[in-house]
């Protein structure tokens, strides 16, 4: 009778911890990337870097992931890339200049499997570089690629309020 208690034991010890186990976070991003998924990065990353750098490709990509594992914003890459006004217009439907197409398509995939900009932290929102927004709640991390990155915070956790200095060169070629 005490054996079979033991292994009751065992087998509601396992069932509770593959429950716990369950309720970790996880990217939404699948393992293999389907060639839609892997056009918008695509996509994001030509229109939106000025196609200037790896490091300003790679940053947009990690503001798209970082929307995609957000409960706030679509679970697919090409959901929060086609969302209305948040990219370039026409960034789903314009074409693209194949001579870039290696390099690009090099850094989306390598974001899609995991590869985020060193600075980027939680930011899921951008602005080119030039633009000067007025809102108190803009926390800035990075500027590289045209633009400048920026997490909302509550005013009183901003600590930088204005764009950094660009950097480049931070990503792997």
């Amino acid at each position: 009778m005490q054996k079979s208690n033991g292994i009751r034991l065992t087998i509601v010890a396992l069932c509770a911890f593959a429950a716990l186990a369950g309720c970790a976070k996880r990217s939404k991003a699948p393992e293999v990337a389907s060639k839609a998924e892997l056009d918008c990065m695509a996509r994001a990353m030509y229109f939106e870097s000025n196609r200037s750098s790896r490091d300003g490709m790679v940053a947009v990509g990690s503001v798209v992931m970082n929307r995609v594992d957000s409960d706030a914003f679509p679970d697919t890459v090409c959901g929060v890339v086609s969302q209305k006004n948040q990219f370039a217009p026409g960034v789903m439907t314009r074409s693209m200049e194949l001579h870039t197409a290696p390099l690009i398509t090099g850094a989306a995939k390598s974001v899609y499997h995991g590869e985020r900009h060193p600075r980027i932290a939680n930011a899921k929102f951008f602005h080119a570089a030039w633009y000067k927004a007025n809102f108190n709640n803009m926390h800035y991390v990075l500027t590289t690629g045209g633009n400048a990155f920026y997490e909302k915070r509550r005013p009183e956790k901003v600590t930088s309020r204005t764009p950094v200095p660009a950097t480049e060169g931070l990503t792997a070629q």
